[in-house]
């Protein structure tokens, strides 16, 4: 399947398109515009947008799935946003199209990102071949912002061969976005000794391939190090697909070192989990993960609006906060109560 191109036209359909049909063609047509238009669409909360969304999704449903979807996470101060673009540019050599997904932690006073990828990775983003898209994670968990599954269809169907999903890397919750990728890397900077207990075992166990960051000059020793006790560790881990184990490499996002050798490691999971059948039943998973997830949110969203919990939300609150009632008895009071059924007193 040819890859449309992403060069704007003064004749862009993409301006304005009125219809989530007419954006859907535009993205397909290359239009950078309708590409940045159409993640805007799918990340709104309004209510008229999500309608609009979910046409599109539908739309583009066919031309989606094609890519490599690569979630990377880790500490702060491993360098990730320097690694994705050393490794987003070497791909583009390679004749690769490069979407990256950041998401940033989200500022509790505008809501926006506090942080835009956009800023440290300038090369990458000047890039015909690429495109960034910084996201604030809002109040969601898990590193992720809650449209980034769509957002991942949305640079699918515009004809993103590989798609990058950076986390929020705040600590070690980071673990939803291995529910929607294809392979999940793990940055760590050189460590040593207790350093090592920072890293726990749960997100260990999701990780597919392990990377030590900034083995260079002084510190490539220590990275050195770092990475073959890491690998003492994973060996301890039960694999998570019979025909793959976890690789542990050192690499240098200042110099470039091993990048080259990440982009083997990305082409032989994939061919490996295809030929066992990994793949798809990984994809499966994705599916299913985003049909709960959908489900919990409007659920939630349903609960709050519904006349018989919003009635009294407020003032169970107020009666928990100042420790009247427990938490857990207000739960199953208020979901009594929008569930029309009755719920004793305590």
């Amino acid at each position: 399947m040819s890859r449309p191109s992403l060069r704007r036209t003064r004749e862009d359909p993409a301006v304005r398109p009125q219809t989530a049909d007419a954006l859907a063609a535009a993205l397909r047509g290359g239009s950078r515009r309708a590409l940045a238009r159409a993640v805007t669409l799918v990340e709104s909360s309004r209510p008229d947008h999500r309608e609009q969304a979910e046409r599109l999704i539908e739309t583009i449903l066919p031309w989606t799935g094609g890519a490599t979807r690569v979630g990377i996470s880790g500490p702060p101060g491993a360098g990730k946003s320097t690694f994705i673009e050393r490794f987003g540019l070497d791909g583009i050599a390679r004749g690769k199209r490069i979407a990256v997904l950041a998401v940033d932690p989200g500022s509790k006073r505008g809501g926006g990102a506090i942080l835009g990828d956009k800023t440290r990775m300038t090369e990458l983003a000047r890039a015909p071949g690429a495109f960034i898209r910084p996201s604030s994670a809002g109040a969601q968990l898990g590193g992720v912002a809650r449209r980034t599954r769509e957002a991942i269809l949305v640079c699918e169907a515009a004809g993103f061969d590989t798609v990058l999903v950076e986390t929020v890397g705040a600590g070690q919750s980071e673990t939803t976005v291995a529910e929607m990728v294809d392979m999940f890397l793990l940055i760590l900077p050189p460590a040593a000794g207790d350093e090592l207990q920072g890293i726990k075992r749960g997100i260990i166990e999701l990780a597919d391939l392990i990377l030590v960051n900034k083995a260079d000059g002084d510190l490539l020793e220590h990275a050195t190090r770092s990475a073959a006790e890491y690998a003492n560790a994973v060996h301890l881990i039960r694999p998570a697909h019979a025909g793959w184990q976890v690789a542990v490499r050192t690499v240098s996002a200042l110099t470039g070192d091993g990048i080259e050798a990440v982009w083997e490691d990305v082409a032989k999971f994939r061919a490996a989990l295809e030929a066992s059948g990994a793949w798809a039943q990984r994809r499966a998973e994705q599916a299913q993960a985003a049909l709960w997830a959908e489900i919990g949110d409007g659920l939630l969203a349903r609960f709050r609006a519904a006349p018989a919990s919003a009635a009294r939300l407020a003032k169970i609150e107020r009666e928990v906060a100042a420790g009247k009632r427990t938490a857990a008895s207000a739960a199953r009071l208020l979901l009594a109560a929008s569930l029309g059924e009755k719920a004793p007193e305590p």
